[in-house]
């Protein structure tokens, strides 16, 4: 069992014998499919304690990813110890105060950690891996089409139960791939939301990283402006955007972020099907709708905005 090779690890990196006492805590947050859990024992700090199955290629990437970043001076969780055949890292523990516990508080209160947040991603683009580091396949037209098929299957036919053969037909989403894939020059964290931005002592740090890759920084910057958890106004996705600009010196262009913030929202949802109608997780129930009504304000007024109406409308709709 998963807290079997987690406790197994855990005694060896504390060097204590059988008969001292271990807690585990279950930490039940996000979709990665890996069993993470708070680790305590009498007189020690606590620690984070994650095993993960063979099943997500990306889970391998935690590790070495983790290190490659902490070396590059982000906030990230320092690694105390892995055991690579038993699929366990433990890890420092940074609380359970993540963004998208403010979400109720004034911008104003939360805008500090939107800025430490951001300035990590601006740090990913200096970041300059080693040959040696393994990450997930870069972003490319292959798959940005793989997140609009995503979409397709588990949110319009499996949770909606219409018919996406129009979707599979449109020229519109595949242009849409084939011109976001044309240039994968940034490391970009790839799912870089509120639940996997945790707030510890003052400052914004990122777990969840193992997807890291090369792609559109602008992936990143959508995800966070567009994230159906928080469900920004368009007031808050502008102070977002101008603390953006303060810090990169930079400005998106309108149409890579509307792209990015189009492909970013059909992975979400079709992620959101996949855990609701497969996997039975319905604390994502919620989001369905939420998320269908930012990506119909993003489509509004180009090509794809007809073609995904009634596939949103319904999901708007949806239970």
């Amino acid at each position: 069992m998963s807290t079997d090779a987690i406790l197994a690890c855990t005694r060896i990196y504390l060097d204590i014998d059988p008969t001292v006492p271990v807690s585990m805590t279950p930490i039940k947050k996000g979709a990665s499919g890996r069993t993470i859990v708070r680790v305590l024992s009498k007189g020690r700090d606590p620690f984070i304690g994650i095993h993960w199955k063979p099943e997500r290629p990306d889970s391998e990437n935690f590790v070495p990813v983790g290190r490659f970043l902490k070396k590059c001076k982000l906030r990230v969780p320092e690694i105390y110890y892995e055991n690579r055949n038993k699929r366990v890292a433990l890890v420092q523990d940074l609380g359970d105060v993540d963004l998208l516990s403010m979400k109720d508080r004034p911008f104003a209160e939360r805008k500090a950690y939107y800025r430490s947040a951001l300035e990590q991603i601006d740090q990913l683009f200096y970041a300059r891996p080693p040959k040696e580091l393994e990450l997930m396949p870069a972003f490319d037209e292959s798959l940005y089409r793989w997140e609009q098929e995503y979409f397709m299957e588990h949110l319009v036919e499996d949770y909606l139960g219409m018919d996406s053969a129009p979707l599979k037909r449109s020229e519109e989403l595949r242009a849409l791939a084939k011109g976001l894939g044309a240039t994968a020059k940034h490391l970009v964290h790839r799912d870089f939301q509120s639940q996997n931005i945790l707030l510890h002592e003052g400052e914004a740090w990122l777990i969840d990283f193992q997807g890291l890759r090369r792609g559109r920084q602008e992936y990143d910057l959508a995800s966070l402006l567009y994230d159906p958890y928080m469900d920004h106004s368009a007031d808050d996705r502008e102070s977002i955007l101008d603390l953006w600009e303060q810090i990169s010196e930079d400005r998106p262009a309108e149409r890579t972020l509307r792209d990015c913030a189009t492909q970013r929202l059909m992975q979400a949802l079709g992620a959101y099907g996949n855990l609701v109608e497969n996997k039975g997780d319905e604390w994502y129930l919620p989001y369905i709708p939420v998320a269908a009504r930012l990506l119909d304000e993003v489509v509004a007024g180009t090509p794809l905005q007809d073609l995904l109406a009634p596939y949103l409308r319904q999901a708007m709709r949806s239970r």
